[in-house]
């Protein structure tokens, strides 16, 4: 109780701002490995930590040896295992909003470059289904296509959705301005109350916005019709003007003014 009191009262303006940076590096940590397979690492090495404490506590020499000797190089070892979570958290940082500007920049060119694809797309009747990778991480579904890591451009994605293309059938994961994979799988939506009319794609864009931030965009192959998924939600686009406005609106953060399409049947 004393000890309590004591850091009570030791307690002051520096040691709120230390317990507020460490809560966003912890934050911005699980929320880069959210949905990828880091979960199951990070998992195993608080079940070892766990082991460890009871290895001590009962005194299990032979197994307190082998777990302090990884122990010893356990930052190096979370390093090597979590270099991607990293890597996607540190350019994370970089699009703070003091980058605004050039991240903005950059968005701008992934989104004409998508709208320019959906556009030809659609008017063919094309089916296609593009996601853009936000702060929760798609390592899972991305590691079930073909890594591509290239520039997002218009003729890739339109090339990549011909009937023709071995990767057409399976989704594209846009994340860093790159193209990350082609003909990923996505995990389908259970939601019962779905209109019947939306198809597989529509059900794997649901499914995964209802498991991440993702924004997802989907050409129709039966009617060519466009609609990005958001949030366990759809937003109709009726034209290229409409499908640029609302994927500004997903991406710079300021949702709203969206055309939802109704998810159950009539």
């Amino acid at each position: 109780m004393n000890n309590f009191i004591s850091l009570i009262e030791n307690f002051n303006l520096v040691d709120v701002f230390d317990i507020f940076f460490v809560s966003i590096l912890l934050y911005r940590f699980f929320a880069t490995i959210q949905g990828t397979r880091a979960v199951q690492v990070f998992t195993g090495l608080l079940t070892l930590a766990s082991v460890y404490w009871l290895s001590l506590s009962f005194e299990l020499y032979a197994l307190n040896w082998l777990l302090k000797s990884f122990f010893d190089y356990f930052f190096i070892i979370v390093i090597i295992l979590f270099q991607e979570q990293i890597r996607s958290a540190l350019a994370m940082f970089g699009q703070l909003s003091f980058f605004g500007k050039k991240n903005k920049e950059l968005y701008e060119q992934q989104i004409e470059e998508v709208v320019t694809a959906c556009s030809a797309l659609s008017r063919e009747r094309t089916g296609a289904i593009v996601v853009f990778e936000r702060k929760h991480g798609l390592l899972n579904y991305s590691s079930t296509g073909t890594k591509l890591d290239c520039l997002v451009h218009s003729d890739i994605l339109y090339t990549l959705f011909q009937n023709n293309s071995p990767l057409h059938d399976g989704a594209v994961i846009i994340f860093q301005n790159k193209i990350q994979s082609a003909g990923c799988f996505l995990p389908l939506s259970k939601n019962i109350e779905l209109d019947r009319h939306f198809g597989t794609r529509h059900r794997a864009a649901l499914g995964v916005s209802e498991v991440s931030d993702a924004i997802v965009v989907i050409v129709s192959e039966e009617r060519g019709n466009i609609s990005i998924c958001h949030n366990g939600d759809f937003y109709e686009c009726e034209s290229d003007k409409s499908l640029r406005r609302q994927l500004r609106s997903l991406l710079y953060l300021n949702v709203g003014n969206n055309k939802r399409l109704n998810m159950k049947a009539a």
